[in-house]
């Protein structure tokens, strides 16, 4: 299994210039346009995705080869308030999911997910947090 790669959907998107998103562009390389199967969510400040096994149900985003995926992974995690070992009250959880690139390759991926119940009135149901 690849470890190298991050599936990134919200502020880690290439086009957001906080800290974060701007040590991602640094640690790995952009690879390009990407989906996942799942389903957005709106928050104040951010997106949440839940993985989804629903035909049609895709979040959209972007995805990533780390070149140190222990290190930066290290920091996005903190960042994702993942929490100690995934545990609760963790806001979001790391996982693994295959992602969709627009050139139709198909590879395993790293993805935060959300970790806390979700109202479907939250829901973007384009699936890409830029779009609204």
């Amino acid at each position: 299994m690849d470890d190298r790669h991050l599936f990134v959907y919200g502020t880690l998107l290439s086009s957001f210039e906080n800290e974060f998103a701007r040590l991602l562009a640094h640690a790995g390389t952009l690879l390009g346009r990407a989906r996942i199967p799942g389903r957005l969510y709106r928050f104040d400040h951010y997106p949440a995705a839940v993985l989804s096994t629903v035909p049609g149900e895709w979040v959209l985003g972007e995805l990533y080869r780390l070149d140190d995926p222990a290190a930066t992974l290290a920091a996005l995690d903190a960042y994702e308030d993942t929490g100690p070992a995934g545990e609760p009250p963790a806001l979001f959880l790391r996982t693994r999911t295959l992602a969709l690139l627009d050139d139709a390759t198909q590879l395993s991926t790293w993805v935060y997910v959300y970790n806390r119940p979700v109202s479907e009135s939250r829901r973007i149901l384009s699936g890409d947090y830029l779009a609204g």
